[in-house]
């Protein structure tokens, strides 16, 4: 199965690209993860089935088959809301997953969706930022900063930023933009470039 958004050719795809992971209801066109597929060459998007039926087992098995369809990476992965849950879960599903980076931003609250015990209680084995907002309706800034530190990851809190979506004035995100170009660019593995 298919399940990449973006068409590609298995020869030319054996190399580390960014994966956007979006949440509940996809990224519409307004979203800064369709922004920023926009403007980084080569980078896939993940679809869901059904955008409106959040399943945190059937999503995170969509990325693992959109990884795996990838081939070789490492690859670096930029999530939105209920797509950083299911981006920790695959993690936590397959140790030694070719993920090097995880950008997780305005992660959902996992109680919301009786998820909590079935993401990582400890650090995740690679590096990972997860960026909040102290007026997001989906997770509080503390609860977002303490799965940070749980996991072991950076923690960015941008202050009156909503959901960090769309309603909130996200269209174009050029801090998600330098974290995947210095993300791709440690790797050090392939030419790329980011869109003007």
């Amino acid at each position: 199965m298919n399940s990449l958004h973006t068409p590609f050719d298995r020869a030319a795809a054996a190399r580390p690209r960014l994966v956007i992971v979006p949440g509940l209801h996809g990224s519409g066109p307004g979203h800064w993860q369709t922004w920023l597929h926009g403007q980084v060459a080569g980078s896939v998007r993940v679809e869901q089935d059904d955008w409106s039926a959040p399943d945190l087992e059937r999503w995170s098995d969509r990325l693992l088959d959109t990884l795996d369809a990838l081939g070789p990476g490492p690859h670096v992965i930029a999530a939105h809301s209920f797509g950083c849950l299911a981006s920790v879960r695959a993690v936590l599903r397959r140790p030694g997953l070719d993920v090097a980076q995880l950008l997780l931003v305005a992660p959902a609250d996992p109680g919301r969706f009786h998820a909590a015990s079935a993401l990582p209680q400890g650090r995740l084995g690679l590096p990972s930022c997860v960026v909040g907002s102290d007026t997001d309706p989906w997770m509080s800034a503390a609860q977002a900063r303490e799965w940070a530190s749980r996991w072991g990851g950076n923690w960015v809190n941008l202050g009156d930023a909503g959901h960090i979506n769309v309603d909130s004035g996200f269209g174009p995100f050029p801090l998600a933009r330098e974290w995947a170009a210095g993300a791709l660019n440690r790797l050090d593995l392939r030419p790329w470039r980011v869109a003007a």
